[in-house]
């Protein structure tokens, strides 16, 4: 009876569904505190992200008219599907991956695009002016990071020679730093998950002060409480990943915490330190910019392995 439970108890409670929610909204408060103590502020108490989660499911969910009900419901338990259905792949609080397969790391990127994708959509299924200025806006924004993030996790796999990331977990764990040898990888996989997860400066898509809420804008209650709770578990994850690929990887829960956090505390400077960017300078620049130090970091790796392999 024990053993049957072990792989409930560990998809449902912890590490997985339930534990990675309250993780999510508990980094999510520590962001919103360290943003708030960076711009001189005090910031929402310990509770806030819970009880805004709690009101919103409580709250009414109002249908606009022209839109697609079926879409309009299911869109958002798409979205936060999506990003905890990544978490199995991940190898959360420093515990062995829930599944592992070769190539795991191609479909966890994938999973964690599903939130920009049922963002867009929804934004598109509404007739709203805002939704669709900021549906339009969070699909191109997702062209120019989606491709940069995956190309700056792509290094320390190809020097990992897997494309698992429980096997390159435990090769980070054994070997230099990726920090060190790919210092721009680093660099580009930061800016690629601020961008993903559309945080300032990189927030044109939801721009409140031009666009309300952008592609949200006509959700209300439930969904709109699912949509934020998605992108909650997907900034844990993705702080996960750039953990595991460059800092080292992940061997307990304490060095979680401390390299998540660590992690977390760059990014939360780098959204105080820029103002927002116009939609055209987040999304030219970073294409050109972000891509092409990617990809030639890629091929300085490759190049090094095989000079390597021809040495030997």
């Amino acid at each position: 009876m024990n053993l049957s439970l072990h792989p409930l108890i560990l998809l449902l409670l912890f590490p997985g569904g339930l534990f990675l929610l309250n993780i999510g909204m508990i980094y999510e408060w520590a962001d919103r505190k360290l943003v708030a103590r960076y711009q001189n502020r005090q910031g929402p108490r310990w509770f806030q992200p819970l009880a805004d989660t709690i009101k919103l499911l409580a709250k009414e969910e109002i249908v606009p008219k022209g839109v697609h009900k079926g879409l309009f419901f299911a869109l958002p338990i798409i979205a936060l599907t999506g990003a905890l259905t990544a978490g199995l792949y991940v190898p959360l609080f420093g515990f062995e991956p829930a599944f592992s397969f070769q190539g795991d790391l191609v479909v966890t990127l994938y999973l964690l695009s599903m939130m920009t994708l049922c963002m867009g959509l929804a934004g598109a299924n509404t007739v709203s002016r805002f939704s669709l200025v900021g549906a339009t806006r969070a699909l191109t924004q997702m062209f120019s990071y989606e491709a940069p993030f995956l190309l700056a996790l792509l290094g320390p796999a190809i020097a990992a020679g897997t494309w698992n990331i429980g096997e390159i977990n435990n090769f980070a764990g054994q070997n230099l730093w990726m920090i060190i040898a790919q210092p721009i990888g680093f660099v580009v996989a930061v800016v690629g998950l601020m961008g993903k997860l559309e945080l300032p400066p990189f927030d044109a898509p939801e721009a409140e002060t031009e666009i309300v809420a952008g592609a949200l804008t006509e959700y209300s209650g439930r969904g709109f409480a699912l949509f934020r709770i998605g992108k909650d578990v997907e900034l844990v994850i993705g702080l996960t990943l750039v953990v595991v690929f460059y800092l080292g990887g992940i061997s307990n829960p304490i060095w979680f915490i401390v390299k998540s956090a660590g992690l977390l505390l760059v990014v939360a400077a780098l959204q105080s330190m820029f103002a927002r960017l116009k939609i055209d300078q987040t999304v030219g620049l970073w294409w050109r910019l972000g891509a092409l130090m990617a990809l030639l970091q890629l091929v300085a790796i490759i190049l090094g392995r095989y000079l390597g392999a021809l040495i030997r």
